[in-house]
């Protein structure tokens, strides 16, 4: 049975977390070094932190994480919820543990008044585009990053 439980509940789990990013930054050709593993672990663990986790647990093994935050869109006047990162082991994918994550995050997106979930994924992610048809509906808008 698949269990989804937020990280602060979930301390013995560290380095399974750490796997699951690392093979996430991986994905999207990010260095990841023991800092950033470091800052966002402190982070998902600081109840006043903005950016909460979740794993997606089967049989004691974390197979999956999701990391979600608050996100004010003030052309709407509303707080949103924002996925930041979503990853499932290659293993397990295809048994809707992607969709358990999602479905979480819509949980705690409907528990708190967020009016929407947004997240964002690379355009040669077919996978993931796949699961995220499924559950969402894509928006018309473009990212753009500035490095000041």
């Amino acid at each position: 049975m698949l269990e989804i439980l937020p990280i602060p509940k979930a301390p013995q789990h560290r380095g399974a977390w750490q796997a699951l990013f690392q093979a996430y930054g991986d994905f999207y050709k990010r260095p990841m070094t023991a800092e950033i593993f470091d800052t966002v672990w402190a982070w998902l663990n600081d109840p006043a932190h903005e950016v909460e986790g979740v794993l997606a647990v089967l049989d004691g093994q974390p197979v999956g994480m999701a990391h979600f935050r608050r996100m004010p869109r003030p052309l709407y006047g509303a707080e949103v919820g924002f996925l930041d990162d979503l990853f499932v082991d290659p293993q397990c994918r295809g048994h809707k543990v992607g969709e358990q994550l999602i479905a979480h995050v819509a949980q705690v997106a409907r528990t708190r008044g967020w009016a929407t979930v947004r997240w964002l994924t690379a355009d040669d992610n077919y996978r993931a585009r796949a699961l995220y048809d499924r559950v969402g509906r894509k928006s018309h808008f473009n990212l753009y990053e500035l490095v000041p």
